[in-house]
Parts: structure tokens; C-alpha cells; sequence
């Protein structure tokens, strides 16, 4: 059995706007890095994104929350920042609305990116998984819309009571 070497997140981050192209399932299990890029980009007063989920097969609420909470620090850095999302499969497109972060993201089925949209890296994967960062993905989603309190309310419980019980 071969296992692919294919890159979860590659990433253009010298063109305009800054791009990503997700690859596969992105979840809890390998999005640290892509959080890490994108504060790196925050702090370098980047103000436009583009995230390509052509080739996304899924995302979990983990990756959903750092999408929250890049957007909402996007939004107090910069009005005229942007986060798009394009590409999205039925599915995808749906867990973003259910959540309610349609209204922090711009959403494009149109948009025809191609493999030419700048220089691609690939993100080097950790295998870094955070309790902490886990629990701030929860709160960002819940910050972006309220009602996902209840949607989420367990999961939050639960990592707060196994952070307090580490400490």
C-alpha cells in the first residue's frame, strides 16, 4: 500500500491575494500549520485570501473555527480585508452555512483558479494537535454566531475540564 506524499495545504504566499489550495481532509489532525501560516501572513498586514477547496474532501469543526477565527481578526485588522472561499462541493458549502460563517467569508462557486495562480508551497504537516488550539477553534466558531454555543457546548466542556485537569 503506497501512501500519497501529496500536501494537505499548498500555499502562494507572495501573490495577490495570498492563495491556498487545500488537498484532501483538512481537520484537527493537520491544520496547525495552516493556522500558523496564516497569523504569519496577519502579522505581515496581508488583507486578501483566497482558498481554493477544489480538491478539499471535507473539513472538521476545528478547521472551521481557525476559518472563523482568521476571519474576524482579518475583519479588526483591515475593512477592506478579505477572506474567499471558492470551490466549495455541496457538502463543504453547507457546513460553512450551518455554522453561519457566510457571514464572515465571501463565498465564489465561479471562480476559475488554476495551477498557474502563482508559486506554490507546499505546508509542511506537524503533528502538533493542541487541546488549547482545539478549544480556541470551538470559541471562534461560537463567536462567529452565536448559536453554534449549543452546537458546541460539549466539545468546549470537555477541553476546558482536560486543560484545567493538565495544569
Amino acid at each position: 500500500m503506497s501512501i500519497s506524499k501529496q500536501p494537505t495545504f499548498t500555499v502562494s504566499a507572495y501573490s495577490e491575494p495570498v492563495f491556498i489550495r487545500i488537498h484532501g481532509k483538512a481537520n484537527y489532525l493537520n491544520c496547525n500549520t495552516f493556522r500558523e501560516f496564516m497569523e504569519k501572513m496577519l502579522r505581515a498586514k496581508k488583507q486578501r485570501f483566497a482558498i481554493d477547496f477544489t480538491h478539499c474532501t471535507g473539513m472538521d469543526s476545528t478547521f472551521l473555527g481557525i476559518l472563523a477565527g482568521i476571519a474576524i481578526d482579518l475583519r479588526e485588522q483591515s475593512k477592506l480585508g478579505t477572506l474567499l472561499v471558492c470551490n466549495l462541493s455541496e457538502r463543504n458549502r453547507e457546513l460553512i452555512c450551518n455554522l453561519g460563517l457566510q457571514a464572515l467569508l465571501s463565498i465564489d462557486t465561479q471562480i476559475a483558479l488554476t495551477e498557474d495562480d502563482g508559486q506554490e508551497t507546499p505546508l509542511e504537516n506537524t503533528d502538533v494537535t493542541s487541546a488549547r488550539r482545539v478549544l480556541e477553534a470551538h470559541q471562534n466558531l461560537i463567536q462567529a454566531n452565536s448559536q453554534n454555543a449549543a452546537k458546541f457546548q460539549d466539545v468546549v466542556a470537555f477541553l476546558k475540564n482536560q486543560l484545567s485537569s493538565n495544569t
